[in-house]
């Protein structure tokens, strides 16, 4: 009876511990996670506008219709990133992606940038030269670190009534993506 007793223990440890390591890497082999996803939609160092949701269409990114969205992704690998712009007074925000998924940082117009939109993306490196005045910056940029060479920055901005949202496409359209080489 013992025996079969420790037969079933060391099944159920040897079953919970595969399990966990299952569970602990399916992510890094998910080959459609947002990452790749955005590969498909924006192509490096190119601000894509994304197109409008119509109603009871999919929507697999999880995207708000009523606003507006802008992507940009950024290899900093050669050089820090920069995306920078007018935008109209209206509501918008900015958020800066990892590989993973992960919001590195974030903010809105409402943090008293008012309707200009001027980052700097670095990588850990390029920030160090940054501390060691290596490179030379405007007054007024927005520093941000990321955590390595890979970045999606997601600008969104909410129209205050539908008949702008062309003007507003525009605007985002109009946004400047890419790296300083």
């Amino acid at each position: 009876m013992s025996r079969l007793f420790f037969w079933i223990i060391g099944g159920l440890v040897l079953g919970g511990v595969i399990h966990l390591i299952v569970i602990l890497t399916l992510p890094n082999a998910a080959t459609h996670d947002i990452w790749n996803r955005l590969e498909e939609a924006a192509p490096l160092e190119t601000l894509v506008v994304l197109d409008d949701l119509a109603p009871g269409e999919p929507n697999p990114l999880g995207l708000d219709p009523e606003l507006l969205y802008a992507v940009c992704r950024l290899d900093l690998e050669d050089g820090p990133g920069i995306v920078n712009g007018q935008l109209p007074l209206a509501f918008w925000s900015v958020a800066v992606f990892n590989r993973q998924g992960h919001v590195i940082y974030s903010t809105t117009n409402r943090s008293g940038s008012g309707a200009l939109l001027d980052m700097g993306l670095f990588n850990p490196a390029q920030t160090r030269l940054l501390a060691e005045q290596r490179f030379e910056i405007d007054e007024g940029l927005l520093i941000v670190e990321a955590g390595g060479n890979d970045a999606a920055v997601v600008v969104r901005l909410a129209p205050p009534h539908p008949a702008m949202r062309e003007r507003y496409r525009e605007a985002l359209a109009a946004l400047d993506c890419g790296t300083i080489r």
